[in-house]
């Protein structure tokens, strides 16, 4: 017999009779013999709801009311599939993120977890309770309810199945498995049975939406292993799991893209040690997530300053700069929003060399310019005009083998 922690997002919530399919999934799993707590998210729209309301009150609005606000909406979703699981003959109970509880800091709209005592629930669970729990949610050193920021409900889940000595922990979205791309561009894109936590936070941070990054990067130094699954068909998922659990390593697992990118640039820049620090230190105060960066010196003792960062920190990193232009001394600033990031991922990448070339070598014959390159260990990623998007992606899926048969 094993314990497994099942996640349920919001489209996996979104009405009653998909309640009753949840329960019907967890009465599997529990009639199976193993032990289960569940994680859910609110119906979906609920949350856009409970912060629209939020927001239409007070732009500037406290934020531990906030939290009080959207943590309402995991609340209902708990008690009605316990009902819908009490109905069907399977014992089960709800509980918040304070009841049990799941110990976060004072950093309220983005708490992050500290502690979770889990065990009371453990106890409920050998005595065969199905124990259902708000994702999403915990309490604060102060004992006010926190939220953990968009997409906490996957770090609930994977830290509470780091505190129950989980075996695994179900994810349940509306995607079944995790794919070498986004089946919608590459119709060719093969679910793989098998990603490494590596690959999968390099997809995850460079734009592929199956995993929050937070919840991966727990996974990873937790060691929980991950299922990925659909809510809605009986298919095998994907296991995200210890590099060492992975035999036969592909050089690329995965191509991700983001259009969510920003270019700034600055212009003719006095080049002197410490202006890099004068531009960057200040946009990390104003927590602003630089990514790309690259830098060009001219013959003139200036240089351009290029760097991406996230479209909705765009106008608080452009505010930032304008402060810094008298004691900088950049010419002007440029920006360009018509921009996506490309990005080639694999464990695969640390024994092979010409990853990169393969990579330049297919964006060049269809004619796709490079703006921005930047490199880890196991990932390239590139900017492109955002035009350009799709064509780079199923060029690329094509240049690395990954297309199915």
């Amino acid at each position: 017999m094993s314990r497994i922690v099942m996640k349920f997002g919001g489209t996996s919530v979104a009405d009653l009779d998909r309640i009753r399919a949840v329960a019907a999934r967890v009465k599997r799993e529990r009639d199976a013999g193993h032990e289960v707590a569940v994680v859910v998210s609110a119906m979906s729209g609920t949350t856009n709801q409970l912060v629209a309301w939020c927001q239409a009150l007070s732009p500037l609005h406290d934020a531990r009311e906030y939290d009080a606000v959207v943590a309402t909406g995991e609340q209902v979703t708990t008690g009605l599939l316990a009902i819908a699981l009490q109905e069907i003959g399977v014992e089960a109970r709800s509980w918040q993120g304070w009841q049990i509880p799941i110990r976060t800091d004072n950093a309220h709209g983005k708490a992050r977890i500290a502690a979770i005592e889990g065990a009371e629930l453990i106890r409920r669970m050998q005595a065969g309770q199905v124990a259902v729990v708000s994702g999403f949610q915990g309490i604060s050193p102060t004992g006010r309810i926190t939220t953990l920021g968009r997409g906490g409900s996957d770090t609930s889940a994977v830290a509470l199945a780091a505190a129950l000595k989980a075996d695994r922990c179900d994810i349940y979205t509306d995607v079944d498995g995790v794919y070498t791309t986004d089946p919608r561009i590459v119709p060719k894109a093969r679910k793989l049975a098998k990603i490494s936590y590596e690959e999968m936070l390099e997809l995850a941070s460079v734009g592929a939406k199956v995993l929050q990054t937070r919840s991966v990067e727990l996974a990873m130094n937790e060691h929980v292993r991950v299922q990925v699954l659909s809510s809605f068909a009986d298919l095998p998922g994907t296991l995200v799991v210890d590099e060492d659990e992975i035999v036969e390593k592909e050089t690329v697992s995965g191509i991700a893209y983001s259009r969510d990118e920003a270019k700034i640039t600055l212009r003719r820049v006095p080049d002197r040690p410490g202006v890099a620090a004068g531009v960057f230190g200040p946009l990390a105060q104003q927590a602003v997530n630089v990514d790309m960066i690259v830098q060009n010196i001219a013959a003139d003792g200036t240089t351009d300053l290029t760097f991406t960062v996230g479209k909705a920190d765009l106008p608080r990193a452009l505010a930032a700069l304008e402060a810094l232009r008298p004691q900088i001394g950049f010419a002007e600033v440029q920006t360009d929003t018509d921009v996506a990031k490309i990005s080639v991922v694999g464990v695969g990448m640390r024994s092979h060399a010409g990853v990169a070339a393969t990579m330049f070598r297919a964006l060049a014959d269809k004619a796709i310019n490079i703006e921005v390159i930047s490199t880890s260990e196991i990932k390239v990623s590139v900017l492109v005009a955002s035009e350009y998007t799709e064509l780079a992606v199923r060029a690329l899926h094509t240049a690395y083998g990954l297309d199915a048969a």
